[in-house]
């Protein structure tokens, strides 16, 4: 059998770290990711998909990382059942991760855009170079 996830998304709000009875860090996050088509709107649609992590990546998950974050997650995918305050049967399926890759963190500045280095053009200083000044 094989039961392998690896995903690359954005986080949707700030991870929840908490702790168990006998005091063992998990954090769980929902990760957002785009689909590669758009629907027949024109509309590109995204799955969210829950994520919980164990142990100290728990803890420099909730430390590190934050709403709008972009992360790879590697893991196996785990289905439980619980029953809610309603005393409702609820059914979840979500990505317990073996690792948590940090491509941004929390308070990252986000890429430049197109406009944004237009701008950057626009406004930078005009100089001259000779000839002489190129190396080959």
């Amino acid at each position: 059998m094989l039961n392998r996830v690896i995903l690359v998304g954005r986080l949707v709000r700030d991870p929840e770290l908490r702790r168990t009875g006998t005091g063992i860090a998990v954090t769980s996050f929902t990760i957002a990711m785009n689909r590669n088509f758009t629907n027949q709107q024109g509309e590109r649609q995204a799955d969210f998909i829950p994520c919980v992590v164990w142990n100290k990546a728990a803890e420099n998950t909730a430390r590190y990382c934050g709403k709008g974050s972009l992360v790879g997650v590697e893991g196996r995918l785990q289905s439980r059942t619980y029953e809610n305050q309603e005393g409702k049967k609820v059914n979840v399926i979500e990505v317990v991760c073996d690792s948590v890759q940090f491509l941004e963190t929390k308070g990252a500045t986000p890429k430049a855009t197109g406009e944004d280095i237009q701008k950057e053009f626009d406004n930078a200083s005009a100089f001259d170079i000779d000839d002489d000044d190129i190396a080959f």
